[in-house]
């Protein structure tokens, strides 16, 4: 059964250390970055490459948006943002909702075709006009809009075969802070969040969403610590949202995510507090001290990591 550690590699083929590194009980998976990418056929190979390493084979990922936020370009698609698709939602809904779709559709079977299991899209937060790290990479500027559009995203990637994984819950809109490199603090209450950010995961979760992705933003009067690190926000998300599927932990090498100690503790942090699976993109050998000290997942958990392997 898969482990809770999703890693990143360094170059475009495997390495002797990365190899042994990936065969690790406590590794159940490869998160692949622009640096990993030449063309469509050496991705192949590398991904037929990870997936000949464990029986069975470890979930591959990547962030393919659009927009951007796109690590595969020369050889793919151009994908356009969020912003870019929602534009159009305004005078004529059907047509964002139907090129929405076809957008999805596309950017899954390049993906399939090439040995990668999801992307971690859509993004579901909320564009306020705050948050520039979030910007053109929202459907819009309501829970409605951004919940249709999400929604049509997500017919699009499982027309192809694929699973979404929504992000960031429950919402990176309303901070102006990039938890890539600061600290976020978002003050509103649960019922303000109830009423805005939470309604586009809701949806998506009523219409069988298979993962969600955890924000490092704090909400303090819910829970001190970052969301990804919060049991009160995990629980909210299987209790009231009654959210059956995977959840990630952002890369826990964000600054957002400093505050839960060193890597160590941010990982048994994010998985304590009920994340399926924590993210380590950049970290290289630094993780190789502390593979045998993650915990096992439980059974319940590891089942819904293996759902998310790609259905063609």
């Amino acid at each position: 059964m898969p482990g809770p550690l999703m890693l990143g590699i360094a170059g475009t083929t495997l390495l002797g250390e990365e190899v042994e590194r990936l065969r690790h009980p406590a590794v159940g998976g490869v998160l692949l970055f622009k640096r990993n990418y030449q063309n469509p056929q050496q991705l192949s190979d590398l991904t037929a490459e990870i997936r000949a390493l464990r029986q069975p084979p470890l979930l591959i990922a990547v962030d393919q948006e659009g927009g951007r936020v796109q690590r595969f370009r020369t050889g793919f698609t151009e994908l356009p943002s969020a912003r870019a698709l929602a534009q159009d939602y305004a005078q004529s809904a059907q047509q964002a909702l139907a090129e929405t779709t076809a957008t999805a559709q596309t950017m899954a079977k390049e993906l399939l075709g090439c040995g990668i299991d999801l992307s971690f899209a859509p993004v579901l937060d909320i564009d306020y006009g705050i948050s520039s790290v979030i910007g053109d990479r929202s459907f819009g500027s309501t829970p409605e809009q951004v919940s249709a559009l999400a929604l049509a995203w997500q017919r699009g990637v499982r027309a192809a075969g694929m699973v979404c994984v929504g992000k960031h819950f429950p919402g990176h809109g309303g901070v102006a802070p990039d938890s890539h490199h600061a600290t976020a603090v978002d003050n509103r209450s649960l019922e303000d969040l109830r009423q805005q950010d939470m309604i586009p995961f809701r949806r998506m979760i009523d219409n069988q969403l298979a993962a969600i992705m955890m924000s490092h933003v704090v909400f303090p009067n819910i829970d001190p610590v970052p969301a990804g690190f919060s049991a009160r926000w995990l629980q909210l998300l299987r209790r009231e949202l009654q959210f059956n599927g995977a959840v990630f932990s952002d890369d826990l090498e964000m600054e957002g995510a400093a505050s839960a100690g060193n890597l160590m503790e941010r990982i048994k942090a994010a998985l304590g507090a009920g994340c399926d699976m924590a993210i380590v993109g950049n970290t290289g050998r630094e993780i190789d001290r502390y593979l045998s000290h993650i915990p096992s997942p439980s059974p319940e958990s590891s089942l819904r990591l293996v759902r998310l392997h790609a259905k063609v």
